[in-house]
């Protein structure tokens, strides 16, 4: 577990108490927060009650209370509609955060040098995730794997220097991080995908983009328009450094496919 001491002694909602809500809670509380737990579903609610939270309906909660409410990635943020505990924040001033959040402020607090390579795409982001913790743990590197594939973030061991944290990434998920600055950004890909959730595709794109938008080092997949543009528009922000990756044809810098080759060209 990683515990979050960045909202030590003061509280804290979590809503959405199913894998991330309720490992966002234990974090919460094993970093000396005070979590009140809610859910749409009653089994979620019997869980978290169980596990020691305290479950309330927020509906006609004292929202002063609060110093973030901290939302699970299936609730509605903005498409087709805001979800009623989503507008009650907004009324009451609170913060709107998911797990990865957390997971990011404790990097700046703890361990802001700790390797974090997150990892999106409309496609092929679980495989990619799945690769890269395999290969970094076959040249020897403690690595946490998590997020969107398998374990949620704050299940996993705390951030360190000498620890690789793969974690992969939904739309869902980099909505509700906003201090998403990992040490790899990858953008695998964009194609139209949870439009119900987003409304149009330039939405969807413009979140996908977060991911890279203040990676240290940006990875990003240059066959299609949208991240063709976005690779573009961080190179005109003087982002030099961003890599491509191609498996259609030779990139002007970065990684491409020829036969069954992988081929490094540089800058």
């Amino acid at each position: 577990m990683t515990p979050v001491t960045t909202f030590a002694g003061r509280t804290v909602a979590v809503f959405g108490v199913a894998r991330s809500g309720l490992a966002a809670a234990r974090a919460l509380a094993a970093g000396g927060a005070t979590v009140v737990c809610a859910d749409d579903t009653a089994g979620s609610r019997t869980a978290a009650a169980a596990a020691g939270f305290t479950v309330e309906d927020l509906r006609e909660a004292d929202w002063s209370r609060f110093a973030a409410l901290v939302l699970a990635p299936g609730v509605p943020l903005t498409h087709p509609e805001p979800h009623w505990i989503v507008r009650k924040a907004q009324v009451a001033g609170v913060e709107i955060i998911g797990d990865v959040e957390l997971y990011c402020r404790e990097r700046a607090k703890i361990a802001p040098d700790a390797p974090f390579v997150a990892i999106t795409g409309t496609n092929g982001k679980s495989t990619t995730t799945a690769l890269t913790a395999h290969i970094l743990r076959s040249a020897g590197r403690d690595v946490q794997m998590g997020g969107n594939i398998g374990t949620a973030i704050l299940d996993l061991a705390p951030p360190a220097r000498d620890r690789v944290h793969v974690i992969e990434m939904s739309s869902f998920q980099i909505e509700l991080t906003p201090s998403l600055a990992p040490s790899v950004g990858v953008l695998l890909n964009i194609s139209p995908d949870h439009l119900d959730r987003h409304g149009t595709m330039e939405h969807y794109a413009a979140l996908k983009a977060r991911l890279v938008a203040h990676a240290e080092h940006p990875v990003i997949g240059e066959d299609d328009d949208w991240c063709r543009d976005i690779a573009e528009r961080l190179r005109l922000a003087n982002r030099t450094w961003v890599d491509l990756v191609s498996v259609r044809g030779r990139s002007s810098h970065g990684w491409y496919v020829n036969g069954t080759e992988l081929v490094a060209r540089a800058r």
